[in-house]
């Protein structure tokens, strides 16, 4: 099984840990900050891409359903409802670091 198989079909309900999140990045998924972009702008994971929670559902279009992502918040919450929200619209390759600590 590849990496991303055994990461993104793994048992782990589709969490992660920090060291599985760097290396999904490393083999090219995306890190998707669902913060506000005041948040973002405070401090951020270096190369995350910035959609709010709160408007994610409206720029799906922004995302490519066939890419691997890596999605994050403050503490987990709104990571975790956004990772569902790209599952229920098809992306099949998400899943959740929670809070940016856990990086």
């Amino acid at each position: 099984m590849s990496f991303f198989s055994n990461l993104f079909g793994g048992a782990n309900n589709g969490l992660v840990n920090g060291a599985q999140a760097r290396e999904a990045v490393s083999h090219g998924a995306i890190l998707l900050d669902v913060r506000t972009p005041m948040e973002h702008e405070a401090g951020t994971i270096p190369g995350s891409k910035n959609i709010a929670v709160q408007e994610l559902a409206q720029r799906l279009g922004e995302l490519d359903p066939n890419q691997s992502y890596v999605v994050y918040c403050r503490s987990g919450g709104r990571s975790a409802a956004a990772a569902a929200l790209l599952k229920q619209h098809g992306f099949e390759h998400v899943v959740d670091l929670g809070g940016i600590g856990n990086w």
